[in-house]
């Protein structure tokens, strides 16, 4: 979890290779319609998440019904992650990164709807993991195999 730029597809896609379980990128999942409002510059709203968590929920469900999975999702608000929580064992993995950073990232994108100036509404919408929450907080400036070390060791003492 994290905002845009944080790392999420680079680590999950790593992260699930190295489980050898399967990776989703939630963000394959938006309707055009969400698509084309985050690529207008048009941040996205709770009643336009809602369709796609509930899509990203049915994915945790199945994959928590075979061998697990790892999914690369903003997962912003403590109240999105409760709603993935309801469909399985989940675990969150905060790639967490400064605004600057995370901007430079986007903006050396090619090819992503998402633009660079969108990242304000997104630090604007995170909420850290809470206490209660299982996962990790990790710095995501750190090398990407280095931060799948760590969470695959943190997964693996979960099982």
């Amino acid at each position: 979890m994290g905002v845009s730029g944080s790392g999420k597809s680079t680590v999950g896609g790593l992260l699930a290779q190295r489980l050898m379980v399967p990776f989703l990128e939630a963000d394959d999942l938006h309707p055009a319609a969400n698509r084309a409002k985050m690529a207008a510059g048009h941040p996205l709203d709770d009643e336009d998440r809602r369709p796609w968590l509930l899509s990203l929920a049915d994915w945790i469900r199945e994959a928590t019904a075979a061998q697990g999975g790892v999914m690369a999702c903003s997962a912003l608000k403590s109240d999105y992650r409760d709603l993935l929580r309801q469909a399985g064992a989940v675990w969150f993995l905060h790639l967490a990164i400064d605004r600057a950073s995370a901007e430079r990232r986007v903006a050396g994108r090619v090819g992503h709807f998402m633009p660079a100036r969108m990242e304000a509404s997104q630090y604007a919408a995170l909420e850290p993991l809470r206490p209660d929450e299982p996962g990790m907080t990790v710095d995501a400036a750190a090398d990407p195999q280095s931060i799948v070390d760590r969470a695959a060791d943190a997964v693996r003492a979960l099982r």
